[in-house]
């Protein structure tokens, strides 16, 4: 390939690269093991504790409602039953955790004559804190874009059983939960 091409090929590469990165971060967060993809984090994991005892979790990015985790960590604890030779589960301990993080995003103006420093005074409405900045000749209290997502981790501890389901509402079958949320599990794309 001559130098011609190939540069601008290479400059391609940062923003291609960019787009691809922030479009993976697009997505819900699919089923597969817990690893770390670029900036994504997600997926399940589980830890055998006894013989037929596992602690399961299943993690999902901002763009994963909490009922497909739940759904997602009810199905990976079917599957590692199934795997094991065991007919169903039961949830001794379960728990969702939300994790909320605010983003702020800054004065689409940029820095002013003095860089990011420069000389404001803040003062409080009844809206809210605000600033005047001198440079820019307003208040600036509305330039920023500020927002809260929410992702969440359930985790659950499992005790496999052999034959028919004990009577307890935490106990699931685990044949029964392959075929009925298996149609709604999506894979990562490979």
């Amino acid at each position: 390939m001559s130098r011609r091409i190939a540069r601008p090929l290479r400059m391609l590469a940062a923003p291609l690269g960019a787009v691809a990165l922030l479009s993976a971060c697009a997505t819900p967060t699919p089923y597969q093991p817990l690893t770390t993809r670029g900036t994504a984090v997600g997926g399940y994991a589980d830890q055998r504790l006894e013989d037929n005892r596992y602690r399961v979790t299943f993690v999902g990015n901002e763009m994963t409602s909490r009922q497909r985790v739940e759904n997602y960590l009810l199905y990976r604890a079917a599957e590692l039953t199934l795997q094991a030779g065991y007919d169903g589960f039961t949830m001794a301990q379960r728990g969702v955790d939300p994790h909320t993080t605010t983003r702020v995003i800054g004065d689409p103006f940029g820095p002013g004559p003095w860089g990011y420093w420069g000389p404001s005074w803040r003062f409080r409405t009844r809206f809210g804190w605000r600033a005047w900045d001198p440079f820019w000749g307003r208040p600036w209290g509305d330039d920023f874009d500020v927002s809260t997502v929410t992702s969440y981790e359930a985790s659950a501890e499992i005790v496999m059983y052999h034959g028919t389901r004990p009577n307890d509402p935490r106990s699931f079958d685990a044949h029964q939960i392959v075929a009925n949320l298996g149609p709604t599990i999506q894979a990562p794309p490979r």
